[in-house]
């Protein structure tokens, strides 16, 4: 879902730094020493992700896994992915540099509200953890496209046809996601549940 350089307006893209950078201090303030690690890891699980993607239009699309980065994150979902898609920038021109805060919001601001949703669900049994996980993973996915087909309709009106189509073309990706996520979640509350996130609110 990166949206490339040269496509948005000013404005989107000063919002999209502005908020970023409001993400990435909350996430960083969130981040602790002993998670560091973990982090570096789910941003890596991300860069290679979305390595592989099917270009549309100004987008593409692609598997993000942003919803179980902000499962295990939280907050600090918005540095990792950051860190992630400068080296895509860098490595690949995936994206571009001037886009860096509207890719790393539309993509990291999803996962955040993924953790906030459905956090307390994902600790419980697997009666209410692995539905919760699935949705997860499918609406962060689906909110992702909304925030990048928003960000190209408030760029330009022509734009519309394409936005919808953003949409429509990560309903199978959301189906994926949320089936990976639920393995993942299910996976972790076997061998190490203290990756999941605590029901407290002040989880991280």
């Amino acid at each position: 879902m990166h949206i490339s350089e040269g496509i948005l307006s000013g404005p989107v893209l000063g919002a999209g730094a502005v908020l970023t950078m409001a993400g990435c201090a909350m996430g960083l303030r969130h981040l602790e020493s002993d998670k560091i690690a973990r982090t570096g890891i789910m941003s890596a699980c991300f860069f290679v992700a979305s390595l592989i993607h099917v270009p549309i239009g100004p987008s593409s699309v692609h598997l993000l896994f942003n919803g179980a980065v902000g499962l295990i994150l939280g907050w600090a979902a918005f540095p990792a992915l950051l860190v992630a898609l400068i080296l895509q920038a860098v490595f690949f021109q995936f994206g571009g540099i001037t886009t860096l805060g509207i890719n790393t919001f539309i993509m990291a601001f999803p996962a955040v509200i993924g953790y906030i949703l459905f956090r307390a669900l994902v600790r419980r049994r697997a009666g209410w953890a692995l539905p919760a996980a699935f949705f997860t993973g499918a609406f962060s996915v689906f909110l992702s496209g909304v925030l990048a087909a928003l960000a190209l309709m408030f760029t330009e009106d022509k734009f519309i046809n394409v936005a919808g189509l953003v949409i429509g073309a990560h309903v199978p990706v959301m189906l994926i996601e949320g089936i990976m996520t639920v393995f993942l979640v299910a996976f972790l509350k076997r061998v190490q549940p203290d990756m999941l996130p605590s029901e407290g609110p002040s989880s991280r």
